[in-house]
């Protein structure tokens, strides 16, 4: 069997790809979920890696569950009720704390429907762009679940809490016209410049000095559960370590000097 996702890496990018196109990409599978886990696992631990593409192999982003998996009498759909609790907590649910707390900014270059689970999954990356036949669903609630895995979390704070709703209680679809619209995604390009466009954000994120980049990210997911206050404290810790670091030093210099600069992450 091939892997669930497949890891490419150019430079200080890398492009993470669900590779289970026959299926639409689900990510319920255990399989799908380790790997998933310990590509942002190795991703914090890489200080080479600066930003990664997340996209879909074939025409899905990703649909979410696997039927077959929901139609089982295996946990967290089948089985033992009392049971049913800790197959969310360590299945599914590993993906939305392990990709909420990678360190490296992730990009969703989403390339055709991102449904369910699909949909938070994108939610859980910083950057989104779509392509053109992308499409979108908080869809639990037309297949009577609802949503396990962090999307009642994740949606309102990508939308505010009144469009989250009416995703989340009605299980409608949008297109990526709409999803520009609402603030979903920030870009929408033809799909065959999905990739290339996704990758040139990377690009631009891992031009800059790494560690201060990853510092920012922690402020940016930090922000939403703070108070001001809180999140002043944050800043004033962390600027300091960044005012020390050798590569603004380097920005600086490059800057006063009119030439580009050359960072190391130290």
């Amino acid at each position: 069997m091939t892997e669930p996702v497949r890891v490419e890496r150019d430079g200080h990018v890398e492009t993470w790809t669900l590779n289970r196109p026959q299926i639409r990409n689900p990510i319920s599978d255990d399989d799908m979920i380790d790997a998933l886990v310990a590509c942002a696992d190795r991703a914090n631990a890489d200080r080479a890696l600066r930003a990664v593409v997340l996209t879909g192999e074939g025409s899905a982003f990703s649909a979410g569950a696997n039927l077959s998996q929901v139609r089982s009498d295996e946990v967290p759909f089948g089985g033992p009720l009392s049971h049913a609790r800790d197959g969310y907590r360590h299945g599914i649910q590993r993906i939305p704390l392990a990709l909420h707390g990678c360190e490296v900014p992730l990009i969703a270059a989403v390339n055709g429907p991102a449904i369910g689970a699909g949909l938070d999954l994108a939610l859980m990356c910083d950057v989104r762009i779509a392509a053109e036949t992308a499409t979108f669903a908080e869809s639990f609630v037309r297949v009577g679940l609802i949503p396990g895995d962090g999307g009642a979390w994740l949606l309102p704070r990508a939308l505010g809490i009144a469009r989250a709703a009416e995703l989340t209680l009605t299980g409608a679809t949008i297109d990526a016209s709409t999803a520009l619209e609402w603030g979903l995604v920030s870009r929408v390009v033809p799909s065959s410049e999905l990739l290339a466009t996704s990758r040139s954000v990377a690009d631009l994120i891992a031009a800059n000095p790494p560690t201060t980049v990853r510092m920012a990210k922690r402020l940016l997911r930090e922000q939403g559960q703070q108070t001001l206050a809180a999140h002043l404290e944050l800043a004033a810790a962390l600027q300091p370590l960044a005012q020390r670091s050798a590569d603004h030093t380097e920005a600086v210099d490059a800057l006063l000097g009119r030439r580009p600069p050359m960072f190391t992450g130290k």
